[in-house]
């Protein structure tokens, strides 16, 4: 079974469909729970559908809405489109942010790796997920936005996205071609009533502050909150299209500028 329920005791929603790539703990989660707690009806994706389903389950009944986890590989076509199967046959895909990126290591561990050390598989799928994914997650559901003149698509990038960075080949060459990705499709259809935008994540994104507990001062200078961070991505969504952002970047007050 590759997509699983969430319902919570309240009704379906009148908005469209958010559909979240790349769900984990942090900025992924907050992300769908904005959008949750908005209205909208959520669909959440990554690999690992146990965990998933938990924090599907999670938002659900913490925001009273639906919520439907749906397992993908970005790195795999065919699941990608499958995973799309599922995610349109939920209605009208107002919404989709692709927050997808290839984690070689495991606990989120980022170290460098020399480019002479740097493996073909390991380059190949970090481009794969990077920006082939988000090429095939964006065609799926544009076709139905472009349809009805409206919808929004926002790409999750990092500082990677604008530096070559010393033992990150990987991670900025499947940045650096999602940005490029980005900027075309505004180009194309932003005319058309779709608002495309690219937001760089310039820091760390740590999980969601407990206000109030010790610690709490330290953990905000050295992560970025995911919570606010997920409010920039509403804010993108609901901008009037006379003043549209086709790319932003976001950063803690205490990080250096780029």
């Amino acid at each position: 079974m590759t997509m699983r329920n969430m319902t919570s005791s309240g009704t379906a929603s009148s908005r469209g469909i958010a559909a979240i790539v790349g769900v984990g703990p942090n900025l992924g989660r907050s992300i769908a729970r904005k959008f949750a707690h908005e209205g909208y009806t959520i669909a959440i994706l990554a690999r690992d559908l146990e965990r998933l389903s938990r924090l599907a389950e999670e938002i659900a009944r913490e925001k009273m809405s639906q919520v439907f986890a749906i397992r993908i590989d970005c790195s795999d076509t065919k699941s990608v489109r499958e995973a799309f199967e599922s995610v349109l046959s939920l209605g009208f895909v107002e919404v989709l942010v692709y927050n997808a990126y290839y984690q070689p290591l495991p606990n989120n561990c980022w170290n460098p790796i020399s480019f002479q050390h740097l493996t073909l598989d390991t380059f190949q799928k970090s481009l794969a997920v990077s920006s082939l994914g988000a090429f095939h997650c964006a065609q799926r559901v544009l076709p139905a936005m472009v349809e009805r003149g409206k919808g929004t698509i926002l790409f999750t990038g990092c500082s990677a996205s604008l530096n070559g960075i010393t033992g990150y080949s990987q991670l900025c060459c499947g940045k650096f071609a999602l940005r490029a990705l980005a900027q075309c499709l505004a180009s194309e259809f932003q005319p058309q009533g779709v608002h495309i935008a690219h937001v760089i994540i310039d820091g760390v994104v740590g999980p969601p502050r407990q206000r109030g507990s010790i610690g709490d001062q330290q953990s905000s200078e050295e992560t970025m909150d995911p919570d606010a961070v997920a409010q920039t991505y509403w804010q993108l969504h609901v901008q009037h299209p006379n003043a549209w952002t086709q790319e932003i970047d976001l950063r803690s007050s205490t990080s250096r500028v780029l």
